[in-house]
């Protein structure tokens, strides 16, 4: 077993360890169109900074281009794509959502990138797939979050029809990215578990039992984590799913502490670099910030990471800075 992967095991145990893992990640949107191009600039940045996992961060849109969402890109620019035509567009079209092939289309493309993934790290370093919880895909077939909290709202029966393929489609997709070899997925929940969206109420019928039903699918992996997205989080809510360690933004005020969450959870947690450090903070104040990280918490149990993933114009001083200052 590589270094990597006992240091990554040995921690999620809660057992102690030299130091803890370390890992960003960030999205590389002139390079997502294609498996090969995509899987090229995944290796290439962990080749080039030596991160203890890696979280394959894909284009986002790829969990609804099947059902007909479409993005457009501005060649050239490096630019988050933005949506450009989506298949909700009524309430009657929710009945268009019927569970996909994960064998077909671009949910295949993403495993043949996955593939590719899996043959570059040669085994020595851990690898998770990034999976969307149902309701943020949904919410991504339709033109606005704000459209989608009218169809929660207005019309359950026929979200929740929705909701069901999606988790269908989805647990099929996870059994298939566990057949390539992924050590576990990353389940992002976007903006919908956020009080600043939703209420919890709402994300107990909307959001949690499908949560759960992928997470059950995901269940061989060894290496799971719920990444809880934005201000505001419903992260307490959520801290009994059966995953190995959740990912949030521990340095929004506005969210729980990495020491208010050790008392809701034995799970490994990751996170406590803020974003906006590592785009503009000096060297100095990025080692400062792992300082006060490691101040917080113990050693153990802990994973090193980004809130979410970082700008992709963060310098790579600071990405140095943090990979190679001691922890």
């Amino acid at each position: 077993m590589s270094y990597r992967r006992e240091l990554l095991q040995a921690t999620l145990l809660g057992e102690p360890t030299d130091r803890p893992p370390i890992s960003i990640w960030r999205h590389f949107y002139d390079f997502e169109r294609t498996a090969e191009r995509f899987s090229e600039a995944m290796l290439g940045f962990q080749k080039k900074f030596g991160w203890d996992f890696m979280k394959v961060n894909p284009r986002s849109q790829y969990h609804v281009e099947d059902w007909g969402t479409k993005y457009e890109y501005l060649d050239g620019n490096n630019q988050r794509p933005t949506r450009s035509l989506v298949p909700i567009k009524s309430v009657s079209d929710w009945g268009k959502i019927q569970p996909l092939n994960p064998l077909k289309g671009v949910l295949n493309e993403h495993l043949t990138s996955l593939n590719l993934i899996r043959k570059g790290l040669n085994g020595e370093v851990p690898f998770v797939m990034t999976i969307f919880t149902p309701l943020s895909i949904a919410s991504r077939l339709v033109d606005s979050d704000e459209t989608m909290l009218q169809y929660i709202r207005n019309h359950p029966k026929e979200t929740h029809a929705a909701l069901n393929s999606i988790t269908e489609s989805f647990r099929a997709y996870i059994s298939e990215c566990l057949n390539v070899g992924v050590d576990g997925i990353y389940l992002a929940t976007t903006s919908w578990a956020s009080s600043s969206l939703i209420t919890s109420s709402e994300y107990l019928e909307f959001g949690r039992n499908y949560d759960l039903r992928l997470l059950d699918a995901a269940k061989e992996g060894v290496f799971n984590i719920l990444h809880v997205c934005k201000s505001n989080n419903m992260l307490t809510d959520l801290a009994d799913y059966p995953v190995n360690a959740f990912s949030w933004d521990a340095t929004d005020p506005t969210n729980p502490t990495f020491g208010e969450m050790r008392q809701w959870t034995k799970s490994t947690l990751i996170g406590g670099i803020n974003d906006h450090c590592l785009l503009a903070g000096k060297t100095n104040e990025v080692k400062a910030q792992v300082i006060d990280l490691l101040k917080e918490v113990e050693k153990k149990g802990l994973i090193v990471g980004p809130g979410c993933s970082i700008p992709i114009d963060c310098p790579d001083s600071n990405l140095y800075t943090l990979r190679e200052y001691p922890l």
